[in-house]
C-alpha cells in the first residue's frame, strides 16, 4: 500500500541533499539553452562539479520551438563532431546545413550532459551574484515563482570557481553584475555593447569568438556572448550555440 507521506518525504529529502551538495561547486552555469548544456556535459565529463540553474519549468531554452514554432532547427559542418559525441545524426539537407528535429535536439542534450553528471536545478531564478576578491564566486539563488511575483523573499546563496552565463538575449547575469557592482567588463565599452540586428554568418562566427571570460570568474556564452559583445544574432541555427558551449567548457576546465 503506497503512503503519501513517504512519498512527500523522497520527494523533500532526495531535493534537499542534491541542492546541499551544490552549495560548492566548480561551475554554476545559469540558462538552460543549447550552450550551457554543452557547457555542462563537457564540464561533468571532465570530472568537474557543475550545476545548472533555470528560472523556467523546462531545459532546453530556444531550441524548442524550432524556427517559428516549425520544429525542425539547422546546423552546420562545424558542429558535426559535437553531434556525434551525443550520439545525434541530423539530416542533410544541402551541401554544409543539416536539420534535425528540435525536440529531440533539446531532449538529447538534457538527457546526455545530465548522464554525464551534470545536476540541472529547473524552476530557479538567478538574482544575483556572489562578490569575492573582485570577482564573481557564485550566485545568490531564488525560487523562479518568486522572482516572477515580485515577492520580497530572502534568496540563498551558492559559491562557485566559475559562473558561466548562459541567459541568452539579456545576458542577465552580466547585466547585474554591471548594475549591481558598476564594473568595467573586458569588452570594447567596458559595458554590455548590445545585440546587433540578424546576419546569421557573422552571427554563428561572433558566437564562439565572444565565448569568453569577460570578468574575473564569469564567463558568457551563446546568444549571452554577442550581447555582451556586440554580435549578430543567427536564428535557429544552432552550430555556434553548441561550439561555444564546448569552448567556454574547454577554457574553464583548463583553469580549474
Amino acid at each position: 500500500m503506497l503512503n503519501e507521506v513517504t512519498i512527500s518525504k523522497g520527494i523533500i529529502n532526495t531535493y534537499m541533499q542534491k541542492l546541499i551538495d551544490t552549495l560548492d561547486i566548480d561551475v554554476a552555469i545559469v540558462g538552460g539553452g543549447p550552450s550551457g548544456l554543452v557547457a555542462g556535459y563537457y564540464l561533468a565529463k571532465a570530472g568537474k562539479k557543475a550545476a545548472m540553474f533555470e528560472k523556467k519549468l523546462s531545459i532546453g531554452g530556444g531550441i524548442w520551438g524550432g524556427g517559428m514554432m516549425f520544429n525542425e532547427v539547422v546546423v552546420q559542418d562545424e558542429s558535426l563532431d559535437i553531434l556525434s559525441e551525443f550520439d545525434l545524426q541530423p539530416k542533410m539537407f544541402e551541401k554544409g546545413y543539416y536539420t534535425l528535429d528540435s525536440v529531440y535536439l533539446a531532449s538529447t542534450l538534457v538527457h546526455k550532459s545530465m548522464k554525464a553528471g551534470l545536476k540541472i536545478f529547473n524552476l530557479i531564478a538567478v538574482e544575483d551574484v556572489v562578490i569575492r576578491n573582485d570577482a564573481v564566486a557564485g550566485l545568490v539563488i531564488n525560487w523562479g515563482a518568486v522572482d516572477t511575483l515580485g515577492w520580497h523573499v530572502d534568496p540563498l546563496t551558492i559559491h562557485s570557481k566559475f559562473v558561466l552565463d548562459a541567459t541568452g538575449h539579456p545576458a542577465n547575469i552580466t547585466d547585474v553584475l554591471i548594475r549591481k557592482a558598476g564594473v568595467k567588463l573586458d569588452t570594447p565599452t567596458g559595458g554590455i555593447v548590445g545585440e546587433k540586428p540578424m546576419e546569421a554568418d557573422k552571427g554563428e562566427t561572433q558566437t564562439v569568438e565572444n565565448t569568453k571570460q569577460v570578468y574575473p570568474g564569469l564567463y558568457v556564452s551563446g546568444m549571452a556572448a554577442n550581447a555582451v559583445f556586440g554580435g549578430y544574432r543567427m536564428g535557429p541555427i544552432f552550430g555556434g550555440m553548441l561550439l561555444s558551449g564546448k569552448k567556454a567548457a574547454e577554457e574553464m576546465i583548463e583553469k580549474l
